[in-house]
């Protein structure tokens, strides 16, 4: 079921990502304007933002498909929660090295206890634990709903981190795309390169998850350990001599010493 449903994609999220980002590239650094207040350090803004947007996606995908998890449904939704959760960690750790660096342009220090870096670092640090806690030993299925349970508290954190910069005083601007009054204050083309940039990151995160998912799979097949949720179960492995297994229709057929003692 896991490949099945991973490999509708096939390679053309993959195409689609490269194309798109081969757009996106010259759109951000040539014709894209140069900021007139930050000059070419602003540039970081079509990796950074789509970095972000990706995690914040990718986190979104983990708390829906905990619900999944948690209701029993059939499909692949733990190795998809699974795959998502590792693309935000990721993407996540990106968006706050490349924030660093702009905002050592911007403010002169590599760090400042901002309401926006700290939430998204703690955002952060409480995915890696949920992927640490998906890595402890026990029953699979009890893992995978108690990481379930975590993925939706943990998925709590994200609006909180995106809205930081509007509930609290901040250094770092208010939201470019997704904020109250749906008005981008940027340039045309600036907002052009922002979403086609958008549109590279998701394809790629899609692109990884699909793959992520059927390595998953494989790995879950090979060991020989898969239920309906494509959940490891174990116990419904069996290991035996092949020509030591009698089937149960086989008719038995009498020994010498029987027919003699008949």
């Amino acid at each position: 079921m896991v490949r099945s449903w991973a490999s509708r994609a096939g390679a053309r999220l993959g195409l689609a990502a490269v194309v798109v980002a081969v757009v996106a590239v010259p759109l951000a650094l040539v014709v894209a304007p140069r900021a007139a207040i930050q000059g070419e350090p602003q540039r970081l803004m079509y990796a950074h933002v789509p970095a972000a947007w990706t995690a914040f996606a990718a986190f979104g995908c983990v708390a829906l498909c905990s619900v999944a998890v948690l209701l029993r449904r059939r499909g692949p939704y733990d190795a998809v929660a699974r795959a998502a959760a590792e693309l935000g960690v990721a993407m996540t750790a990106l968006a706050i090295a490349e924030g660093s660096v702009w905002g050592h342009s911007a403010w002169g220090v590599w760090w400042a206890w901002d309401p926006r870096l700290v939430s998204t670092a703690l955002l952060l640090v409480s995915y890696v634990a949920y992927l640490a806690l998906r890595s402890l030993p026990g029953d699979p299925e009890r893992v995978h709903r108690r990481a379930a349970v975590a993925g939706l508290v943990f998925a709590v954190e994200v609006p909180v981190a995106h809205f930081s910069v509007l509930w609290w005083r901040t250094l770092h601007q208010p939201p470019t795309v997704l904020r109250p009054s749906l008005s981008p204050p940027i340039a045309p083309l600036m907002l052009l390169a922002l979403l086609t940039s958008v549109a590279a990151f998701t394809l790629a995160g899609a692109w990884y998850v699909r793959r992520r998912v059927l390595q998953l799979g494989d790995r879950a097949t090979s060991s020989g350990v898969v239920d309906h949720r494509g959940v490891a179960a174990g116990s419904a492995r069996i290991i035996a001599d092949p020509d030591s297994m009698t089937p149960a229709s086989t008719t038995h057929e009498p020994t010498t010493a029987e027919e003699t003692r008949a």
